[in-house]
C-alpha cells in the first residue's frame, strides 16, 4: 500500500482526527485522486475498525472516535469526490423513529455507513413516518433506516412502514431496523428487510441489500 494511504487508513484505525486530516490534505495536494483516498484509506480503515469491534478489541468508544475521524477526512475530501464523480455505495435516510429521543446508536451507525461509502441523510430522533416517507420520495433513497431504544416506541417501525407502503414507496427501498429491543423476529414480524444488532453489522446489512 502507498505510504500516504497506510497513514490515512492507520489514523483511522486509531481515531487521529488531526493527523487524518494532514493526511489526506497532503494525499490530495501530491495529485492522488479522491476515490482512491476514499476506498483504500478511509473505507479500509473503516472496515478494520469494524473487523476490531466484531473481535470485541474495540468498544463503542473507540468505533466513534475512528468514526469522528472518518468524518473530518470526509469534509476534505467531499468536493473532491464530488468533481470526480465517484460513485457511492448508495443512500440511506436514518432516524430514530417517533417517540423516542436516543440518538447515540443511530448518529454511529450512520457515521459507519458513511465510513463504508454511503450518503446518510440524516432524519435526527423522534422521527415521524411521514417524514420518513418524505425523505424516502425527495431524495432518492434505497434505504430507509430506522432505530427504537425503547420497547413503547418500536411499534412505530411497523407505523413508518404502513406509511412507507400507502405512499407507494415501499417497493423502492430497502428498511433496515436495529436498537436495544429490537430482534431479527420482530423485523420479520413488521415486513422490514433486515436488522442488525450493532453498527458494524448495520453496515454489511446495508451493502448486503443492495447487491
Amino acid at each position: 500500500m502507498d505510504e500516504k494511504l497506510k497513514a490515512i487508513y492507520q489514523c483511522i484505525v486509531e481515531g487521529d482526527n488531526n493527523g487524518v486530516q494532514e493526511h489526506v490534505r497532503a494525499a490530495l495536494e501530491s495529485g492522488m485522486d479522491a476515490g482512491t483516498i476514499l476506498n483504500e484509506g478511509l473505507i479500509a480503515g473503516m472496515a478494520e475498525v469494524g473487523r476490531l469491534f466484531e473481535e470485541g478489541e474495540y468498544f463503542v468508544p473507540e468505533m466513534l472516535i475512528s468514526a469522528r475521524a472518518m468524518k473530518s477526512a470526509m469534509a476534505i475530501l467531499k468536493p473532491h469526490l464530488t468533481s470526480e464523480q465517484v460513485g457511492f455505495a448508495g443512500r440511506v435516510a436514518i432516524g430514530t423513529v417517533k417517540g423516542d429521543l436516543h440518538d447515540i446508536g443511530k448518529n454511529l451507525v450512520g457515521l459507519m455507513l458513511e465510513g463504508a461509502g454511503f450518503q446518510v441523510i440524516d432524519l435526527g430522533s423522534d422521527v415521524a413516518p411521514e417524514k420518513f416517507v418524505e425523505a424516502a420520495k425527495n431524495n432518492d433513497v434505497d434505504i430507509v433506516a430506522m432505530s427504537a431504544l425503547l420497547t413503547t416506541t418500536m411499534v412505530n417501525m411497523k407505523s413508518t412502514i404502513a406509511a412507507l407502503e400507502e405512499a407507494g414507496v415501499r417497493e423502492k427501498v430497502k428498511v433496515m431496523i436495529g436498537g436495544a429491543p429490537v430482534t431479527e423476529a420482530y423485523a420479520r414480524q413488521i415486513g422490514a428487510d433486515g436488522y442488525a444488532p450493532d453498527a458494524s453489522r448495520a453496515v454489511a446489512l446495508a451493502k448486503s441489500l443492495l447487491s
